[in-house]
């Protein structure tokens, strides 16, 4: 509660990162929060590392605690700012701030960024107004970024951030100077089932749904004539930028044109 640091004594390591114990309390820190452990380390190299830091002391913050589970986890990155810091952080920040902060950490559902003592997080849903296969596609490691404040925890500690809505909302522009009926350029992103996502205008996404699309007799799958990088002319069918979704139609010509 009191952000406070604590010196504790390294214990014993693992894959993850280290185990520490000192005042009659023992817990983890995940690599991603130990200062000294470089990114992109092969795995001998990154045991080489964590076996560094046996039998040391190092200052740490409480980062999450789980009474029930007596789980706790702590950060030696956190314990750079001063103390009370984070405190001080989930008070100060408000919804729609823009902060600066570096990348600690990217996962498969998102970034963690370190605003300076208190780690905020960009869900994959809010890193990029398009399609996202991974946060890596985007963030690395120790980026230095800018970010918005979308939400914040202040009982739990938590920060939500945004990297896209330092952008305009394309799906707005989009809906203010296309209208149903107009043809445009698109790149197929995705084969599905029953049709494919196209994106136009560089970040938005469509779909063409097998339903509306012309498939000539020569072809008996959609990815047959279709793959994904392909250029190719949609019609649009309907424009929905509150829900953010897209109908398209594949221009038969398009596929005339392959054909040849």
């Amino acid at each position: 509660k009191n952000d406070e640091i604590i010196e504790m004594s390294v214990v014993g390591h693992n894959r993850g990162g280290i185990l520490v114990s000192g005042a009659d309390i023992q817990g983890f820190v995940p690599a991603s929060h130990l200062v000294n452990i470089p990114t992109n380390l092969s795995e001998d190299d990154r045991e080489e590392h964590l076996a560094d830091y046996m039998d040391k002391c190092i200052d740490l913050k409480v980062i999450e605690f789980e009474r029930e589970k007596r789980r706790i986890v702590f950060s030696e990155r956190a314990a750079l700012a001063k103390e009370g810091q984070r405190n001080q952080l989930l008070h100060d920040l408000d919804e729609g701030d823009i902060v600066l902060g570096v990348v600690t950490n990217v996962t498969s559902f998102g970034v963690f960024v370190d605003l300076g003592g208190l780690e905020g997080l960009i869900h994959i849903s809010e890193l990029s107004w398009g399609r996202v296969k991974h946060p890596s596609d985007i963030l690395k490691v120790d980026d230095e970024i800018k970010t918005m404040v979308i939400n914040v925890f202040a009982d739990e500690g938590r920060i939500a951030l945004s990297l896209k809505r330092l952008q305009e909302n394309p799906w707005e522009l989009l809906a203010s100077k296309l209208l149903p009926g107009d043809v445009i350029e698109a790149t197929i992103t995705n084969i599905v089932r029953y049709g494919a996502f196209a994106e136009i205008e560089g970040c938005v996404e469509g779909l063409i749904h097998i339903s509306t699309m012309d498939i000539p007799n020569i072809y008996s799958r959609i990815d047959d004539f279709l793959y994904e990088g392909q250029q190719v002319n949609v019609r649009i069918l309907s424009i929905d930028a509150n829900k953010r979704r897209l109908g398209l139609k594949l221009e038969s010509h398009t596929l005339d044109n392959d054909i040849t």
